[in-house]
């Protein structure tokens, strides 16, 4: 009887061990976030964020941190549509136009704003914006932030209108990265271009500033880049979203109070990921032209809306109810 007592004792111990030791393994299991941003000088919020670490900071210990880089806002709308990432920096464009075909996703802060130039190839013939009738011009996306913003003036100011609705400049979309070289190769008239390859343009000597970033279209007053994520996160992990956020908001305060090491942050980043090394006077040029903040004017972003429904970016009129919310920012 003692021996039953005695087994059935070590088979007891035995089972505890086990489902401890099955809980302690389940503990041990780090939690996995992925963060996207773009190699443009709009995200260098993001390339700090990473370079110092700050998301590990912010979330619990053990989470294991991941980035994704995009080339366009269509991309990165769809990674985080489909979860491959759990949020990140994007320009107001994609984001709106995600949001308007049924995406549940929110701002929930900014990145910057600026940086956004027209950029005129040399010997095209082009001297002012006029001059764009029968021209070809090239953005990132259809419909990306910069795109929106350009075509705004254009039509607002220049009664000039894309082939996309039956207007005389032609659209074409690439890389910025790549904007200098189509410029050598002529096979590009204009260009708008984000921060910082507009000084890469600029330094090169294959363009020219047609216009420059304050009279762009919504040029120093929209949010160039905003922070997204899911609604479904927002919901479900609100304090995943703060830790995120909060991380967001300690690597733009890290520009703001340090400048010169972001910098060079941003230069080392853009070359570990376009495999292109920017000079400091690309740099210094390009971070004239942006301001970096977390914060951002509604207004101006439902104006920005606005105008992507009278280019007819977005078929229905959409205001901001449901996508932004500020409550993590504040």
């Amino acid at each position: 009887m003692k021996k039953i007592v005695f087994y059935s004792l070590i088979l007891l111990v035995g089972a505890l061990l086990t489902a401890c030791g099955g809980s302690s393994a389940e503990g041990s299991e780090s939690e996995e976030i992925t963060i996207g941003y773009f190699p443009n000088i709009n995200h260098v919020a993001g390339m700090v964020a990473e370079e110092q670490e700050l998301y590990s900071e912010t979330l619990p210990d053990g989470t294991e941190v991941n980035y994704k880089y995009f080339p366009d806002g269509s991309a990165f709308m769809t990674a985080v549509e489909t979860g491959e990432i759990e949020g990140g920096l994007v320009g107001p464009g994609p984001a709106m136009n995600h949001f308007a075909s049924g995406a549940d996703i929110n701002i929930v802060g900014a990145g910057s704003k600026g940086g956004t130039v027209i950029m005129a190839r040399n010997d095209a013939g082009i001297e002012s914006p006029e001059d764009l009738a029968g021209k070809s011009f090239i953005s990132p996306r259809v419909g990306c932030t910069h795109d929106v913003q350009f075509e705004t003036m254009m039509k607002e100011e220049y009664g000039l209108t894309s082939d996309r609705v039956g207007g005389e400049m032609k659209h074409v979309t690439g890389k910025p990265a790549t904007y200098a070289s189509m410029f050598e190769t002529e096979k590009v008239d204009v260009g708008t271009v984000p921060e910082p390859w507009a000084s890469v343009i600029e330094e090169e000597g294959t363009g020219k500033v047609l216009v420059d970033t304050p009279e762009v279209a919504y040029g120093e007053t929209l949010p160039a880049a905003v922070f997204v994520t899911s609604q479904d996160l927002v919901d479900n992990e609100p304090e995943k979203v703060q830790n995120i956020v909060d991380a967001h908001k300690q690597a733009t305060e890290f520009i703001q109070d340090n400048p010169e090491e972001a910098k060079s942050i941003a230069i080392k980043k853009i070359k570990d990921i376009t495999d292109q090394e920017l000079s400091q006077s690309v740099i210094d040029n390009a971070w004239d032209r942006i301001e970096f903040s977390y914060e951002f004017d509604q207004q101006v972003l439902q104006d920005f809306i606005d105008s992507s429904y009278d280019l007819g970016f977005l078929e229905e009129q959409q205001d901001l109810e449901g996508l932004v919310n500020k409550e993590f920012i504040n």
